[in-house]
């Protein structure tokens, strides 16, 4: 299921990219980048063929198989084309199909049938068969600027999206932030990115008014997002208070079978693996409840 899924998910990337006039790429070399994410996908091919070809010198074709199938998942389908909606100019249709040209040719070896047909859709080349296309050798390395920028705001987006998903709020909710004066002019750079994807509506510098608010720690740095007038903070916290002290309960009193030598030793296997696997998902859910908790302040 996974792989299938994994294929489907590159599908429809391809059929985004040719919805919005991305499509094959021109030249063997990474085009020319301005944009901090265009860099910084650049700079993740680069590492990800570097990563292959080590792996397969090594003879270790399921690394090599990680390293494209994370790539192509998690930083341009998860990411990239997240960070580019809405915001695709020339140089972003030029970078993005030369990437997506980069992931069918080092995915080919693995996945050779959907990669061909994919690379026959995505421009005219009869002459020029995936089969036969060169192998990646960017010559650009990672471009350290952009990779600080795009995993700060990586980070920063997950974040307010665990936040959301722990307070009950919808993933589209628009929050207001405030950010250390540190941040200005990584915030200024990536201020279209904040809107749309972090879903913030407005973003100031220095101290945050007092009242309950979600505190975000980035890479050391606290973002302050305030929550008064956003949530019922005394229900909220009464909702969580008490499926705080739920979860404890079935995670102490799992525990306690767990601890208990004679269940252990004469229970099923299966039986005692399930008492596990439900000890640690309580136990996941009351640090996530207190987590919460910590966030209303």
């Amino acid at each position: 299921a996974g792989y299938r899924n994994f294929a489907t998910k590159l599908w429809n990337a391809a059929r985004f990219c040719e919805a919005n006039g991305i499509s094959a790429s021109t030249s063997f070399e990474a085009p020319d980048a301005t944009l901090p994410v265009n860099r910084w996908i650049i700079g993740e091919v680069a590492a990800t063929v570097a990563a292959m070809d080590k792996s397969l010198a090594d003879y270790r074709f399921d690394e090599a198989a990680n390293a494209i199938y994370s790539f192509a998942w998690n930083s341009f389908c998860d990411w990239y084309l997240e960070l580019i909606k809405g915001a695709i100019d020339e140089e972003t249709k030029a970078v993005a199909g030369w990437v997506l040209d980069q992931i069918l040719v080092m995915l080919h070896p693995f996945m050779p049938f959907i990669t061909e047909e994919l690379w026959t859709g995505l421009g005219e080349r009869a002459d020029y068969p995936l089969i036969t296309a060169k192998w990646p050798a960017p010559k650009l390395a990672r471009d350290a600027d952009a990779s600080a920028d795009i995993d700060w705001l990586i980070k920063l987006v997950s974040e307010l999206r665990t936040a959301k998903a722990e307070l009950g709020l919808p993933p589209g909710a628009r929050l207001t932030a405030h950010f250390p004066t540190s941040l200005k002019g990584r915030a200024d750079k990536l201020a279209a990115q904040l809107d749309r994807l972090a879903r913030l509506e407005s973003v100031s510098f220095g101290p945050a008014p007092a009242g309950a608010s979600a505190q975000l720690v980035v890479e050391g740095e606290t973002i302050t997002v305030p929550l008064e007038g956003v949530i019922d903070i005394a229900a909220e916290r009464d909702r969580l208070t008490k499926a705080l002290a739920a979860a404890a309960k079935e995670r102490d009193g799992l525990a306690g079978r767990l601890n208990n030598p004679s269940f252990v030793e004469r229970a099923k296997p299966e039986a005692v693996g399930k008492a596990r696997a439900d000890h640690a998902a309580k136990e996941a859910e009351a640090d996530r409840l207190t987590a919460a908790l910590a966030r209303l302040g």
